[in-house]
């Protein structure tokens, strides 16, 4: 129950990295094959350590919360939540990965994982995030970079 109760409170941290974010007007759409994201989000390729940064940081993506990187050892408070990310580069292509981040229920119905780029459909939001992501698309670009480090 501790563990759960500290991964919910992982995931409620993670939410505030939004207050930085413009809010979109209309809702994100995702060009989705075959439960991927075959094109980048801003049509480049993202920074690795910006996406570390991301990663770690606890008022954006707060992954290392809820997952274990063998890697990243030195980083306090890894979670036992998630499944570890050791060797994710080689689990799944920079397609999935794209799409697991932007929004993993599409891949996995009951994860309680948030959808970190995605702006409609979802539920108990409070007032001044209506209408932003949790992370920007160069966001995700990034972090999706530094994941694909982790073979």
């Amino acid at each position: 129950m501790r563990r759960l109760l500290a991964a919910a409170f992982a995931l409620c941290l993670s939410a505030g990295g939004a207050f930085a974010q413009e809010p979109m007007r209309t809702p994100i759409k995702l060009d989705i094959v075959n439960e991927s994201l075959p094109k980048s989000l801003t049509g480049t390729p993202g920074n690795a350590e910006a996406g570390k940064k991301v990663f770690l940081t606890r008022t954006l993506g707060n992954c290392l919360a809820c997952h274990q990187v063998t890697s990243l050892k030195s980083e306090e408070f890894h979670g036992e939540f998630g499944p570890s990310l050791d060797g994710v580069a080689d689990r799944y292509t920079e397609a999935q990965l794209r799409l697991i981040v932007a929004d993993p229920k599409r891949i996995f119905t009951n994860t309680v994982m948030p959808a970190f780029f995605k702006n409609d459909g979802l539920s108990r939001v409070r007032p001044e995030f209506v209408g932003k992501s949790i992370l920007t698309a160069a966001q995700v670009e990034d972090v999706i970079a530094f994941l694909k480090t982790l073979n």
